[in-house]
């Protein structure tokens, strides 16, 4: 926890607003001297990164908004006038379409790092549910994001999608129903897709202020998985964690910038520069790279019903995660079992993602004369995703033997600093004359 508050006000405007509304007060405590785990490394700054990414995509988005035409016969041709007439519509444009691939990258490996190190264990369970909480709202948001274009993918993939739930029982149709907001995809979806779109991401926001009361309640999670005992275990935020954050935020917005200028439409699909047709159904009909994984879930259930099930199963999961984990240790640095069976884990959401981007009717040439069944792939690959949460994780907390932790996070980064001198001391021996 972080304890007392240790901000003084130094002046009598600071003094006056702190006894009135101490908002200079939670700023200081909660990003200025709030006690850090001194071992974090460079994983735990997508979190920094996740939250320049969600400011770039709500100002781009709201100017976005001043020039979109959310009308079937207007919204394509709107992009297209952002894009040629619009001052620098075209950089906005690709900054907020390139942002949600960058966005979902971080993200995923936000969740992955989470995985790893135990973050969603006791007592940060909460603090877990909330982040696929977001998840969640981002996932939403994208969907509706990716139909606004008005493009054949778009149109198409809409239509795909809200068809899905009409397959739930009693509530399918009426549910489809009001996502159209009629009989069939038309005007009104676009509108509403727009007006969901552009509110969705302030909820995502208002989602990641409790995110972050929630982690300032038990304090961060660290490679180790021990919690920490002493003050020497931490380092106040700044400046030591807010340096090394935005060191990986400039590494990663080199990356984000690349795509923004050499290759903004890498990310997207190349029908979605048609405009769209209702009487013409593009040959293969995908989501974004992001949602893939999920795509591929719902393909792998020959029953519609079941992979919707199957597909909204697979996040729901996630929710009871902190209860599935059986192990007392948190992080997987001591765990040599449960690290194989998470290697698996990341292949398979990999593999995933490769089916779901592929048509299963025509499998692709293989090694020589063997073709690749995506369809089989996405099945197989469906049930390890869920027996790495229902049966391995559980299963692991009973049967792997943890190695030894150690006593404290200061002395796990003493021996790891004295074990970096002793490999460089090493390498700076001579070699030995032959």
């Amino acid at each position: 926890m972080s304890g007392p508050s240790t901000y003084e006000p130094k002046t009598g405007v600071t003094r006056w607003l702190d006894s009135r509304m101490p908002i200079v007060r939670l700023g200081w405590d909660s990003f200025v001297d709030f006690p850090t785990p001194r071992n974090l490394n460079y994983w735990y700054t997508f979190g920094g990164i996740l939250s320049v990414c969600l400011v770039i995509q709500i100002v781009t988005g709201i100017v976005l908004a001043m020039h979109y035409v959310p009308h079937v016969d207007m919204a394509f041709a709107s992009v297209q006038r952002i894009d040629r007439d619009v001052n620098y519509g075209w950089l906005i444009r690709s900054i907020h379409a390139v942002g949600a691939s960058m966005f979902f990258l971080a993200v995923y490996m936000h969740i992955f790092r989470g995985l790893y190190y135990g973050s969603y264990k006791a007592p940060r369970e909460l603090l877990w549910i909330l982040g696929v909480v977001i998840y969640l709202l981002m996932m939403a948001a994208a969907f509706m994001g990716y139909v606004l274009p008005w493009g054949q993918m778009s149109y198409w993939g809409a239509m795909v999608i809200t068809n899905l739930f009409g397959a739930l029982p009693v509530i399918g149709q009426p549910v489809v129903e009001w996502l159209w907001g009629g009989f069939s995809v038309g005007n009104e979806t676009l509108n509403r897709f727009f007006s969901l779109h552009y509110l969705i991401p302030f909820l995502i926001a208002g989602v990641v202020g409790l995110h972050i009361w929630a982690l300032h309640v038990p304090g961060n999670n660290n490679p180790t998985g021990i919690s920490v005992k002493t003050k020497a275990d931490t380092l106040p935020f700044h400046p030591y964690y807010t340096t090394k954050d935005g060191f990986g935020i400039v590494l990663f917005f080199i990356i984000f910038a690349f795509f923004v200028f050499y290759w903004p439409d890498a990310l997207g699909h190349a029908d979605n520069y048609i405009p769209a047709d209702p009487l013409v159904t593009p040959s293969h009909i995908v989501p974004e790279w992001y949602l893939l994984p999920f795509y591929a879930i719902l393909r792998a259930v020959p029953n519609t019903l079941g992979g919707v099930v199957l597909m909204f199963g697979a996040i729901g999961v996630l929710f009871i995660l902190p209860w599935l984990d059986t192990s007392k240790v948190r992080s997987m640095r001591y765990r040599p079992l449960a690290r194989w069976f998470f290697g698996f884990f990341v292949i398979a959401c990999l593999g995933l993602g490769w089916a779901g981007a592929e048509n299963p009717d025509y499998p692709v040439p293989g090694l020589g004369a063997i073709g690749v069944d995506f369809l089989l792939m996405g099945r197989v690959l469906t049930i390890y995703y869920f027996a790495y949460f229902l049966v391995i994780l559980p299963v692991l907390g009973f049967v792997e033997k943890p190695k030894a932790r150690p006593a404290s996070i200061e002395a796990a980064v003493l021996e790891e600093a004295a074990a970096r001198k002793g490999r460089a001391s090493k390498a700076a021996q001579p070699a030995p004359a032959e």
